[in-house]
């Protein structure tokens, strides 16, 4: 009997030399977000909830970020295979780093969720209204570093800019020690909601309506990640998943978010998730075409407008930073309503 046991180990000892592993193994992912567990981001957390990634073959663990320009970082130096991250920020990352670019291959937001914002009672109605006024924003926020390209456009000469921790912007901007804000919409707007100003006392100018038409998250991997297709194209295909759950059902998504973290605001995360599917998400183009691809022109165009407004020495190639390669047939991708 020992020695069929023997026998029967040597055996065993020999597939796994041979490669040969179980048929249900895993795929390890370390997944980090921009932000913390939010309305947006549910999507992600509605996948990993109902094994969406898992019936892919992956083993995702999903940690909150620090910021889009961070989350690129974790992704570039391999701590992270996967992220969820502003794709300007990657931009900005891979003309400074070629040969070590960091892709996007999953286009979330078709229209950036960048914009200014400012109060009624301030006289202020529209962009010519800023020249020489106080812009209240921390120094690394998305619509802060982009604002001199939608100053350009606009025909903004001057402005002061007063440097202001998250904390602080939009409280700041209510008690008049700064004229206007700079901010995400699906946040500011919702900031000042919370300190009772209406939403209709906001002047809110989001750049894409003023001109500034940019993309903004999506889902970011590694070069050694992008080796292994089966596994992007596994996680992408989860995650469309998640999102039309999401869609289908806004609260799926809020209890998945409130699962991670038991301190989020139901009603507020709601009202966050629906603005950033409207703003953000069911645009135009992703009526007609579906999630995650990029209109080509559009996005060489966009690449260019950010390294400029980034004063980098040169624009990376637009595919060196999306490619659409990864992704499921459009009929898949279809989601807005």
């Amino acid at each position: 009997m020992n020695r069929i046991a023997r026998w029967l180990g040597g055996a065993a000892a020999i597939v796994l030399a041979m490669g040969m592993v179980p048929a249900n193994a895993q795929t390890p992912i370390k997944f980090t977000l921009d932000w913390v567990f939010q309305g947006p981001t549910s999507p992600f957390l509605v996948a990993l909830d109902k094994g969406y990634y898992k019936a892919e073959g992956l083993d995702v663990t999903m940690d909150p970020g620090q910021g889009s320009a961070g989350a690129v970082q974790r992704v570039a130096t391999g701590a992270y295979q996967i992220g969820f991250a502003d794709v300007n920020s990657t931009i900005e990352y891979n003309a400074k780093n070629p040969g070590k670019e960091v892709l996007c291959v999953f286009m979330a937001y078709d229209y950036a969720p960048f914009g200014v914002y400012a109060l009624k009672k301030s006289g202020i109605k529209g962009p010519k209204d800023l020249e020489g006024k106080k812009l209240g924003a921390p120094v690394f926020d998305a619509s802060f570093r982009l604002f001199p390209a939608f100053a350009k456009i606009n025909g903004i000469s001057k402005w002061e800019h007063v440097n202001l921790t998250p904390q602080l912007r939009e409280q700041s901007l209510v008690q008049g020690t700064v004229d206007f804000v700079s901010g995400h919409y699906f946040s500011s707007m919702l900031d000042l909601k919370a300190r009772g100003v209406k939403f209709d006392d906001i002047v809110a100018m989001r750049y894409v309506d003023f001109g500034l038409d940019l993309y903004a998250n999506g889902i970011v991997v590694s070069s050694e990640m992008a080796k292994n297709e089966k596994a992007v194209k596994g996680f992408i295909a989860a995650t469309i998943k998640g999102w039309k759950d999401v869609i289908a059902d806004n609260k799926v998504g809020i209890a998945a978010a409130k699962k991670k973290d038991p301190l989020v605001d139901e009603a507020l995360e709601t009202e966050r998730l629906q603005i950033s599917l409207q703003t953000n998400i069911f645009t135009p183009w992703v009526k007609a075409n579906g999630m995650g691809d990029v209109d080509p022109a559009r996005f060489a165009k966009a690449v260019k407008t950010v390294s400029d407004a980034f004063g980098l020495p040169e624009a990376p190639a637009p595919d060196k930073v999306f490619t659409n390669k990864f992704l499921p047939p459009q009929a898949d991708r279809m989601v807005a309503k």
